[in-house]
């Protein structure tokens, strides 16, 4: 029963689209005309300038860490029973009920996850990642995939937890979800240091 009231909390909260409701409150715009469309902290910058993205960013990363850490810490939850917990925040943000059943694509609130999971490990390994393709690869979506595959890559040598592999590998599959559309097109790799056209 703690399992399950902390798999609903975590899809409700979840499910809270910051950056949205910021830039409809200090812009009165919406955030899904910006950009790619994505209700994420990218185009709430693009939007509102850092004073927005920023807020945006921690919220959702914030939101991330929240449900996993309260049900690992307070309540107890560990193992298998923990995989709902974090896999439940990450759905409600990518179907959020606030908009309609679609939202974010998670990448922020994949961090907060992570933190709350494994600390330092898996984020810091999927932020370096992402630095070192964004370097030679220019299609952003591709660049998610791969650091996220590099950061299972690293938790299966370093902390071979089959919940936590099994979270993770469920979370891979969800970015590849969100980023579908994108992820038609193929990667597009060039030289460290080469400026996209266009």
């Amino acid at each position: 029963m703690t399992a399950f009231l902390c798999c609903l909390a975590g899809f409700v909260l979840g499910s809270l689209p910051f950056s949205v409701w910021l830039v409809r409150w200090f812009r009165h715009a919406d955030v899904r005309r910006v950009g790619d469309g994505n209700p994420g902290a990218v185009n709430a910058w693009s939007a509102g300038g850092w004073r927005i993205g920023v807020p945006a960013l921690l919220l959702d990363v914030a939101k991330g860490t929240a449900a996993p850490a309260v049900a690992r810490l307070a309540l107890g939850v560990e193992g298998w029973a923990l995989v709902p917990v974090a896999l439940a925040l990450l759905v409600g943000h990518a179907f959020s009920p606030w908009l309609g059943f679609r939202g974010g694509k998670g990448i922020a609130s994949t961090f907060g996850v992570w933190t709350a999971l494994t600390a330092w490990l898996v984020p810091t390994t999927l932020g370096v990642a992402l630095l070192a393709f964004l370097a030679v690869q220019s299609a952003s979506a591709w660049t998610v995939l791969f650091a996220a595959v590099v950061a299972f890559a690293v938790l299966a040598a370093v902390r071979p937890d089959a919940p936590l592999l099994a979270a993770l590998a469920a979370n891979i599959a969800l970015l590849a979800w969100t980023h579908r559309r994108e992820l038609r097109s193929p990667p597009r790799f060039h030289a460290p240091g080469r400026k996209k056209k266009g």
